[in-house]
């Protein structure tokens, strides 16, 4: 694998969407047994671009230096791809949160990994109700 800090910001984020979907389902099977269909419903709506950007707006006061960079390249980066069913800026927060998310697992920061991923299920259990 290629040195983490010459990654591009898309392979982080690549990365990170897997992580926190992963993380997010997890959590969705900690709570009660419900159909297949509910689990879905309870992880999308943490695994979006809109939930993604508010989260990552609620961790500018915990980022260090090296996080805010890693968030900045990943908002400026060009993509080819564009959201379905969100503006452009609300998509590229959610991007950059995902490449932090990679970078994070990347680099072994499991601490920092778990607190912003924690940060990320809070509203869970409020809309499982």
């Amino acid at each position: 694998m290629k040195n983490i800090e010459d990654m591009s910001p898309l392979a982080l984020a690549f990365l990170g969407d897997a992580i926190h979907t992963a993380y997010v389902r997890q959590e969705v099977l900690k709570g009660e047994k419900e159909k297949l269909n509910t689990y879905h419903t309870l992880a999308k709506s943490c695994c979006n671009a809109s939930a993604q950007a508010q989260t990552l707006e609620r961790l500018q006061d915990i980022l260090t230096e090296n996080e805010q960079e890693i968030v900045r390249k990943a908002r400026n980066t060009k993509n080819k791809h564009s959201a379905k069913n969100f503006d452009e800026q609300t998509y590229k927060k959610a991007t950059s949160f995902e490449a932090l998310i990679g970078y994070l697992y990347l680099t072994e920061k499991t601490q920092k990994l778990e607190e912003i991923l924690k940060i990320s299920t809070q509203n869970l259990q409020k809309n499982a109700k």
